[in-house]
């Protein structure tokens, strides 16, 4: 039996837990460098940077996705960002990925969205597959650009910022 929740604050180590298990499986590990401060800081403030929907499988934590919203200036509509979807292995193949995207695309209609987005590592051949199976389209003139760390301090002219504490330089 699949529930999926509106993650709470006591919900945190969780997610922090889950967010390690998904950078594990992307072989990024090391970058994974968000505490429980971060999520209960970003997450539950108000007006949270983030939500988050924790997946249950018979009342055990399957997986989750944190989606959080940003603009299309051509639609001028919101658009619904999935950060990360992550299912454990041993729920897979249960339809809980699946569930989580109709649930988060019934979120995006009710919110108003013109768009419902987010990114796929391009070694991740099977996600690839899954998605275009439910009607996505791969962006592939599209690139993703990022500043991070020094970079990111260098460009806002701020040197003695604290962004670049604990970078690890290509956190996602």
């Amino acid at each position: 039996m699949l529930t999926l929740e509106n993650a709470t604050v006591k919900d945190v180590p969780l997610i922090l837990q889950l967010i390690r298990e998904l950078a594990e499986y992307e072989k990024a590990a090391d970058q994974a460098v968000a505490q429980e401060e971060d999520l209960r800081r970003d997450g539950f403030s108000d007006p949270p940077k983030f939500r988050v929907i924790i997946a249950r499988w018979n009342g055990e934590p399957a997986g989750f996705a944190l989606y959080l919203y940003h603009y299309s200036t051509w639609l001028g509509r919101p658009t619904l960002y999935l950060e990360d979807l992550f299912v454990r292995p041993q729920f897979r193949r249960l339809g809980i990925g699946r569930s989580m995207l109709t649930h988060l695309a019934k979120i995006a209609l009710a919110e108003g969205c013109g768009r419902f987005e987010w990114q796929v590592l391009d070694w991740n051949r099977s996600a690839i597959d899954f998605y275009e199976s439910l009607g996505a389209t791969v962006m592939k003139e599209w690139l993703t650009l990022r500043l991070t760390g020094q970079a990111l301090v260098a460009l806002a002219g701020e040197p003695d910022h604290p962004a670049t504490d604990g970078d690890p330089g290509h956190a996602r």
